[in-house]
């Protein structure tokens, strides 16, 4: 998981359920450039565009990167740069398949909008109206909007992750289920009370795309879209989908190419594209659409929706919702009056960003395997400006932005009194302010503020600032203001409130005895299918019982509510109140179970030792729950190999939870046993492993 306290900036993650961003940094032995039109297109654009590309493959984990720049209905720059399959057979090309993972909110957003220039959907009708089914335990839910789902204020709880990132594998499971997991939730909060980034919003306007054009979403989306816009090389997992047309993808831990990834959510980010498609597609929102979209809908689309709750206030920033945009008013392009609107995407492997100046008629793309779509991010800025300034739109490129450096003031002594426990939806920690003024966020590594005489904190550097806000619901927050800069790259600002200040929480005893048992103890993952690219990742199929002293009411932000329940109940708007969750324990033929946003984990404190003997078998239960094992001395080192049934697979990890073999990804179901290490089978039901150790 990312640090979330060492300024947000990666929270631009739009897809990834906390997944750790970058690959195998990879020379860039392909740098190639195409250029529709050669007058338009300078050589100094061209030679810009190249170094990025490439700095991005060298110095941010980036395995390679495509990119496109289109101009008043003119492809003007195009490009691609890294490595793409292992042995270089497999050339990086204009159309080379990139997972585009949030960028798909785009596309689903456009999907619901032709439907409102149809008439057939109204945006501020409830969604019940057209998906009937759609049912929750919290009766406000029928409140909710489609108007509240692009704009992510519909108050859902956030992400349903299970089975959502699969390896070749396109079950439908994630979309098919999403309704049946929403109706055993309740929601965050009052809908339309702000807007707080939310997947399962997406996902659910999807199926009403479905239920109200009585077509398959990847149908819709071809004969709306696609088509008429010429993008052929816009796909979903539902296409028939050829193995050489994408991306290679790699891992920083794992050696081998992996499969391609399918992302199951496709209309919260299951879109394959290529830049030059992406550009093409954002004309749409220049008013260029051909009739495919009323210029009423775009207009609608790019407005200020986050303005309509709880926010917190003006600042640059790269977040400031519209239907379906992260941002409406894009830091730095606000800096030159310039109107931009962005849209992210992050999968586990895969990253996408668009920019699009609506008024200059004017989008950059840029897609990559590893990195993140915050560096891709400022890659497409960074050609949108030398573009801008070469046509003189803009004379120079503006210098970093910061808050220079902090003068320290008498801080009165009430401020002191907002020092305490603060929480966002991915941890807690404790703020510290001293007598003398000075602020210790516990971020990686720790960092001091000051305080100053405009009532704000500010760092040694002058890049980031903090205030603490109580809001119209009497809830206190942590405001962080901040400019990130990338060397090579450019910066970017980010506005928003980090955490939440936590209330006490006494617990009962017979709630205190029940969690000081599940202290420190680790929790497996067990409902996620065989193919699934958690497997690759330990640390993603495991979560641990871990509370602060002096927090003890509390685990990584959420509120203990029982002896065997727990809930995150706060309020943040933006991103640091996403992908919220309620947790419930039970135990069953004595083991401890925890559910939590459709995903079941098991307690590792009983774990079984794996059979050390030469011949062994392990079946699985008839659920079809995954099993896990420790690796005792006595296999240690000995070679285990597994004869596999159909649709199954094992993983390996050694004593640091690092994947040494997953099969779905090798295909070698041999492998020397690690020390200390873990094993999980995973598969059908009542699946047999026969297993033998030489």
């Amino acid at each position: 998981m990312k640090n979330k306290l060492s300024g947000v900036l990666a929270a631009t993650l739009a897809l990834t359920m906390s997944l750790p961003t970058g690959a195998m940094a990879f020379s860039s032995s392909q740098n190639t450039v195409v250029v529709t039109n050669q007058e338009v297109a300078s050589q100094e654009l061209k030679k810009i565009a190249a170094e990025k590309a490439a700095l991005l493959t060298k110095s941010y984990e980036t395995t390679s990167v495509q990119y496109a720049l289109i101009d008043n209905g003119k492809l003007v720059l195009s490009g691609q740069t890294g490595k793409n399959d292992m042995k270089g057979k497999q050339p990086l090309t204009k159309d080379t398949l990139y997972g585009i993972g949030s960028v798909s909110k785009m596309y689903a957003a456009a999907a619901v909008m032709k439907l409102v220039d149809e008439g057939k959907v109204d945006l501020d009708a409830p969604v019940v109206h057209y998906v009937p089914d759609f049912k929750m335990k919290d009766e406000r839910y029928k409140r909710i909007t489609p108007r509240m789902l692009l704009n992510h204020s519909s108050g859902l709880q956030g992400t349903s992750t299970s089975n959502v990132f699969l390896f070749k594998d396109n079950d439908t499971y994630a979309h098919d289920n999403l309704l049946r997991e929403l109706s055993n939730q309740t929601l965050k909060a009052v809908p339309g009370e702000f807007s707080v980034y939310c997947n399962d919003g997406f996902t659910l306007a999807e199926i009403l795309v479905e239920r109200v054009s009585g077509m398959s979403f990847t149908d819709f989306l071809h004969q709306r879209f696609t088509e008429p816009l010429k993008l052929n090389y816009t796909k979903t997992p539902q296409d028939k989908l050829e193995d050489d047309k994408f991306a290679g993808l790699y891992f920083p831990t794992y050696q081998e190419q992996l499969p391609i990834e399918f992302v199951n959510d496709i209309g919260s980010g299951g879109i394959y594209s290529t830049a030059e498609d992406v550009v093409r597609f954002s004309q749409l929102f220049m008013g260029q659409g051909k009739g495919i979209l009323s210029d009423k809908a775009v207009k609608a689309m790019e407005q200020e929706e986050y303005r309509k709750g709880m926010w917190p206030g003006d600042g640059d920033n790269s977040f400031n919702y519209g239907l379906g945009w992260d941002s409406v008013n894009l830091y730095p392009f606000s800096e030159y009056g310039i109107k931009a609107m962005a849209k992210g995407g992050d999968t586990t492997l895969q990253h996408a960003i668009m920019v699009v100046l609506p008024e200059q008629k004017m989008a950059a793309a840029v897609l990559s395997s590893g990195g993140s779509s915050t560096t891709n991010q400022l890659m497409a800025t960074e050609l949108l400006l030398a573009a801008l300034k070469e046509k003189g739109t803009i004379k120079n490129i503006k210098p970093n932005k910061s808050f220079g450096k902090p003068v320290k003031a008498k801080m009165p002594q009430e401020v002191e009194k907002k020092a305490g426990f603060y929480g966002n939806s991915f941890s807690h920690f404790k703020i510290e302010i001293t007598k003398n003024g000075e602020l210790i966020l516990p971020s990686n590594p720790e960092e001091k503020f000051v305080y100053t005489a405009d009532g704000s904190f500010i760092n040694e550097d002058g890049t980031a600032k903090l205030n603490f806000v109580t809001e119209k619901n009497g809830r206190t927050y942590l405001r962080e203001s901040i400019y990130k800069s990338m060397p090579g790259l450019g910066h970017n600002g980010v506005t928003h409130y980090l955490a939440e200040k936590l209330e006490d929480n006494m617990l009962s005893k017979e709630t205190t005895a029940a969690w000081a048992k599940r202290e420190g103890v680790k929790f497996y993952l067990v409902n996620e299918k065989y193919s699934s690219a958690e497997y690759l990742v330990q640390m993603l199929l495991t979560t641990q019982i871990n509370r602060n002293e002096g927090l003890e009411g509390y685990w990584d932000g959420r509120k203990i509510t029982g002896p065997n329940t727990a809930a995150h109940q706060l309020q943040i708007p933006v991103m640091s109140g996403r992908d919220m969750t309620e947790v419930r324990f039970y135990t069953e033929g004595g083991n401890e179970y925890m559910e939590m946003a459709g995903l079941l984990y098991v307690s590792g404190s009983n774990f079984k030792l794996l059979d050390a003997s030469n011949s062994s078998k392990v079946t699985l239960q008839k659920n079809g729950h995954a099993k896990w094992f420790t690796i005792p001395q006595a296999a240690a080192g000995k070679t285990m190999t597994v004869a596999l049934p159909s649709k199954s697979s094992f993983a390996v990890y050694d004593e640091k939870g690092v994947c040494i073999n997953f099969t779905v990804v090798s295909g070698n179901n041999k492998v020397k046993l690690p020390k200390n290490g873990t094993v999980v089978f995973a598969g059908a039901p009542n699946a047999e492993f026969a297993i033998t150790l030489n």
